[in-house]
Order: structure tokens, then C-alpha cells, then sequence
């Protein structure tokens, strides 16, 4: 039964109004509120919704929530920091003067939201 169910994702953050800024303006994604009281809105991705929502006890996890695939990982990080976004840099993983890791594996290079979530912009080999 679940092998054919319509599967969606979704992650907390303490300020739904920042959340949606960043969402929205900085990283320029297609946001939907949909409960504004209860704090609930969704990033209308290609892939499917994934949805955020408001926890007031919240504490970001210490992995990636949330991978964007994009065709050029290098255009996606001068993108990015053009609009202010700042990349992370991890223990074990050789990454270049942008924060890129290449390899092995996709090239990867990850930034936080306002709340701390770890999200990141990855190319396919």
C-alpha cells in the first residue's frame, strides 16, 4: 500500500515568518502558507512539497534536512552567496575555497537556514 502512496517530507524551525523570508527571498523558492495560526507552510519544490512548520521547543538536527540537486554546484554557491548565504566547513571532508566537497560522491557544499538546519546544493557525478 505505501509503495504507491505519495510520499512528502517536512522539517521544523522556531520562526515560520523568518523561515518564509529565507525561503523565499534569499534562496527564492515558491512558498505556500498554509496555516498561518499554527505556524504550517510548504516549499513547492519540483520534486513534491516538502513542509515546514513551527516548533516552539525546537533544536536543529546535526545532518542535512534538505539536498537541492542542482546541474552546477559551483553557479549554485556564487549564487547563493551573491544573496548573503555563508557555506559551512566539516571535519573530514576536503573542501574547496568556496566549501565545495568533490569527491568522492556527488559534489556537495552545505549552509544553514536562520533556525540552523544544515540544507545543501549537490551535483551528480
Amino acid at each position: 500500500m505505501l509503495a504507491e502512496a505519495k510520499a512528502t517530507s517536512g522539517f521544523a524551525v522556531p520562526d515560520t515568518d523568518e523561515a518564509k523570508r529565507f525561503y523565499g527571498e534569499t534562496l527564492g523558492l515558491n512558498v505556500a502558507v498554509l496555516d498561518e495560526e499554527n505556524g504550517v507552510m510548504a516549499l513547492k519544490l519540483t520534486g513534491g512539497d516538502v513542509f515546514v512548520y513551527r516548533k516552539p521547543d525546537f533544536e536543529p538536527a546535526t545532518y542535512t534536512i534538505l539536498n537541492f540537486e542542482v546541474d552546477d554546484v559551483d553557479a549554485a554557491v556564487e549564487d547563493l552567496s551573491s544573496r548573503g548565504v555563508s557555506f559551512e566547513r566539516y571535519d573530514g571532508f576536503d573542501q574547496d575555497e568556496k566549501g565545495v566537497a568533490r569527491g568522492p560522491g556527488p559534489m556537495i557544499a552545505w549552509f544553514k537556514d536562520p533556525a540552523g538546519n544544515i540544507l545543501s546544493v549537490l551535483q551528480q557525478p
